[in-house]
């Protein structure tokens, strides 16, 4: 006889639902259906702050907790050095038709390389980057780097509101160039002063020394990092692993967090409630809280869910396994990482680029702005720290971490892309985000979607916040 226990395990797994509906009606028949439909695992409502050190060696009795002003700088070594290694570059002949479907097509890549090497102007775009404050501050043994962008123009009474934006992999604070005026500079009246944080470990944020740092230990790091700049309440929207950490944040202390909007979102527990909906949801959507967008963007449940992202999690299998071995390669070969990383730029922002030979990356970007956030990796020899965050969040069960067990209550926007890698209806994100007051089906975007659509994104953000305002 199946316990709740293990059915519950089962239900969690990635096995396909005809092999789930086979165990559960074999094992406990329709009364033990309706057990665990009833059944429910206490929740937590927060999760205990705690401390950490990350820093080299033991941790002093004292750290230095002023903020001090940053200058993102280059020099004619660096770029030489970029230019040799390129010329170092030995290229593979693409197979006939290949397309993006076997990775970075070498054709296009030539190309990029190209004009990475004889157009691309990187002092141009250090003096692009320092268009905005940088900052760093020692927390919890690290070096944190951010950004600080206050209103350019501020009226009479007007309130300034602080929200945090949170990145993911394999972007950076540079994601964000796009929608930061749209936030500061606002002619409706509703205006923030932004933080633009680097993960510990990406970009100018000096990466852990210890092992053990994920997505909970950065969520501390940067409610500390908002509390030093002596913000008491403000709003936070991330995507990706940024997804990740501002709702942790939220977890943490939410007497904080005035409001949390995401443009990633998934939900891991979704139990019985989530296998009927893949039983009955493509007939009667109605009868589980589907919309018809909602079967539209999950069935075939199968290709859509799980071999499609098959397909496209190889690399995540590599970073939550052994993250240092592939990392000498892309951290040595600087078109290897452009490859690498811009590979995912393609694809995340619409699977059928598969089917492009450019791979459709200056569809939505340009050369110059996909070529600069590459240049965060080269030049700071990041990309195998950032790489170390997947195995850092995946060393244990991740449905049995805390933060998995905790419902999250405060304030929520959810905006859904439609070619986000995954999709999650409204009816399963409240099993965890309890307070949702706004769910929008965004009409066109992909993963990176203040990179792609900040304007979309942006408007979204701000009717949020709205009515948050409103409560």
């Amino acid at each position: 006889m199946l316990t709740l226990e293990a059915l519950q395990q089962a239900l969690s797994s990635w096995d396909p639902p005809r092999l789930k509906i086979l165990a559960i009606s074999s094992a406990v028949g329709v009364g033990g259906l309706m057990t665990f439909l009833l059944f429910r695992r206490k929740r937590t409502k927060t999760i205990p702050m705690g401390d950490g050190w990350w820093g080299a060696g033991a941790k002093p009795l004292s750290e230095d907790e002023n903020v001090y002003p940053f200058v993102v700088n280059t020099s004619d070594e660096e770029i030489q050095d970029l230019y040799n290694r390129i010329d170092q570059t030995r290229f593979t002949d693409p197979l006939e038709d290949g397309r993006f479907h076997y990775g970075f097509n070498s054709t296009y890549l030539k190309k990029v390389v190209s004009y990475w090497k004889n157009q691309f102007d990187w002092k141009k775009q250090v003096k692009v980057l320092n268009k905005y404050p940088h900052f760093k501050t020692k927390i919890e043994g690290l070096d944190v780097h951010f950004v600080r962008v206050r209103p350019t123009q501020q009226r009479d009474g007007q309130v300034v509101r602080p929200l945090m934006l949170v990145h993911g992999w394999p972007g950076s604070f540079f994601e964000f160039y796009r929608i930061l005026p749209l936030l500061t500079e606002s002619p409706d009246g509703l205006v923030f002063e932004v933080i633009c944080p680097s993960i510990p470990g990406y970009g100018f944020s000096e990466a852990p020394h210890k092992q053990g740092f994920n997505s909970l230990a950065a969520a501390r790091v940067f409610l500390k990092l908002m509390e030093r700049l002596g913000f008491s309440q403000f709003y936070l929207q991330g995507g990706d692993w940024g997804s990740l950490i501002t709702t942790n944040m939220a977890q943490m202390k939410p007497e904080s967090v005035k409001g949390l909007h995401l443009n990633m979102f998934t939900v891991t527990r979704g139990g019985m409630g989530m296998l009927l909906a893949l039983i009955i949801g493509p007939y009667l959507p109605f009868l589980v809280g589907l919309t018809r967008e909602d079967v539209r963007r999950l069935f075939p449940y199968m290709e859509r869910n799980v071999y499609e992202m098959l397909r496209e999690s190889g690399y995540l299998h590599i970073q939550a396994t052994k993250p240092d071995t592939a990392g000498c390669a892309v951290n040595n070969s600087p078109v290897g990482l452009a490859a690498y990383i811009l590979e995912k730029f393609s694809t995340w922002t619409d699977f059928q680029n598969r089917d492009l030979e450019d791979g459709g990356l200056e569809r939505k970007f340009t050369l110059d702005d996909l070529l600069t956030n590459v240049m965060l990796y080269w030049t700071t020899g990041s990309v195998v720290s950032s790489m170390r965050f997947y195995k850092e969040n995946m060393k244990e069960n991740i449905q049995k971490r805390v933060d998995a067990r905790t419902g999250v209550y405060v304030p929520t926007g959810l905006a859904a892309f439609p070619h986000e890698l995954l999709h999650c209806p409204l009816t399963w994100a409240r099993w965890k985000y309890k307070n949702i007051l706004s769910y929008s089906y965004m009409p066109r975007g992909g993963h990176f979607a203040a990179f792609e659509e900040p304007q979309l994104l942006a408007n979204d953000f701000k009717q949020f916040v709205k009515k948050v305002e409103n409560l």
